[in-house]
């Protein structure tokens, strides 16, 4: 199963419920709630057969290092395909349920090496004007999901189906463009998918007592319902949503609404780890019934050997980068203006990412959440040479990990 995507005017989501499957490699009750999650999430056949990985021995470290895609869904359903109440929709400033184009707002390969100990989060623009997986043709990346689930839709709904169902299945063609589009722009091979709704995150955000970050200056945009201080602030429900998912009135667009994404998810890995949330029963079921709600991952993926062997990872191993970037103004024929991005550069940048050892960054300020820096977030600059660190940007480049640990 798998959720849908919907609406223009909700921005981008973290799938933050797949943060729960990598740090919940712990003992005692937090293993216990392992089986009973295991036993509850909800999955979709999307993985390819040359993208699944072996199976590995429970307890022992991560033999083979795996790729993980994150998706942020504009959904206006459950995990089961069925519409979400309106006052949900109304308390997330998210329209209606028939606002939305399908897309997904949100896409990071998190990159685990074999023993994993750490971890490289690499972020894609939502508007990377790339082409698309299966013939779609040449669009933004974040309507790979829309194009493929539309067509999609229209044969089942040709042969009889609707409802729940319909969406259901449709979805899953979307999920499968998605990750085809992010390998062939990527170059890296996707070995498992996750996924979180507009009410997912909403939960998943209260579930941990909310998340510590930092604006460098006060914010009000009624798109999104952002309206925020300047300096250090802990937000959770509606107000984390409206922090990751703001679009307009950034100085640098989706460049800055990036670094919120990486800057929240940061913080709240380092939450979860360090904030006694895997050792209290209360707060440990509320995020396990966050998850159970809210998050899809694909069929097969073996959560509970997936966390044990992942009990090295912690808050100040997780390194975040985006994709080099061109131009950030785009013309197009037919989808507006989109983010201009060179592949073949945009894959010499991920080789050489996770090719390059990086020293772990630990911090404490509000907002930066022991961020790893891995490498300079993109704009406009020479591809980097392989074994080298890739040249600074030369345009206005957002990054977690800045000196007063806070973001646009």
């Amino acid at each position: 199963m798998l959720l849908t995507s919907r609406g223009r005017r909700v921005g981008g989501r973290v799938a933050l419920g797949v943060v729960s499957t990598l740090v919940l490699g712990a003992t005692g009750y937090a293993w216990s709630q392992l089986h009973r999650l295991d036993a509850s999430l909800v999955t979709a056949d999307v993985i390819s057969s040359s993208g699944k990985v072996p199976s590995e021995q429970l307890g022992t470290p991560l033999r083979t290092a795996q790729n993980i895609l994150l998706v942020g869904l504009d959904s206006r359903t459950d995990a089961n395909g069925e519409p979400l109440p309106q006052h949900v929709l109304d308390a997330l400033h998210a329209g209606d349920t028939s606002d939305g184009g399908d897309t997904t707002d949100t896409m990071i390969v998190v990159h685990i090496p074999a023993g994993g100990a750490a971890a490289t989060a690499i972020s894609i623009p939502r508007d990377s004007y790339v082409d698309l997986a299966g013939g779609l043709g040449k669009h933004k990346i974040n309507s790979a999901y829309s194009r493929a689930k539309a067509a999609k839709k229209s044969e089942l709904s040709a042969q009889g189906l609707s409802g729940a169902r319909l969406e259901v299945q449709a979805n899953e063609a979307g999920a499968k463009s998605t990750i085809q589009t992010v390998e062939q722009f990527t170059g890296l091979t996707i070995n498992h998918y996750a996924a979180v709704n507009l009410a997912g995150f909403y939960a998943l955000s209260n579930a941990v007592g909310g998340v510590q970050v930092c604006l460098n200056a006060p914010v009000h945009e009624s798109h999104s319902g952002a309206d925020f201080a300047a300096g250090p602030q802990t937000l959770s429900g509606a107000q984390a949503l409206a922090f990751v998912r703001q679009r307009y009135d950034l100085p640098n667009g989706d460049l800055d609404r990036i670094a919120r994404q990486q800057a929240f998810l940061s913080s709240m890995a380092k939450n979860v780890l360090g904030a006694g949330t895997l050792t209290s029963p209360a707060k440990l079921d509320a995020l396990m019934s966050a998850v159970q709600g809210a998050v899809v991952l694909d069929q097969g993926w073996d959560v509970l050997s997936f966390a044990q062997q992942l009990r090295g990872l912690s808050s100040g191993s997780i390194g975040f980068v985006t994709v080099p970037v061109e131009s950030l103004s785009l013309a197009t024929p037919y989808d507006g203006d989109a983010v201009r991005v060179d592949p073949a550069r945009v894959r010499d940048f991920v080789r050489t990412v996770l090719a390059t050892p990086s020293v772990t960054a630990s911090s404490d300020t509000p907002g930066q959440g022991g961020v790893r820096p891995v490498a300079n977030t993109g704009t406009p600059s020479a591809p980097a040479t392989p074994g080298t660190s890739p040249e600074p940007p030369t345009l206005s480049s957002p990054r977690v990990g800045s000196a007063a640990g806070c973001v646009n």
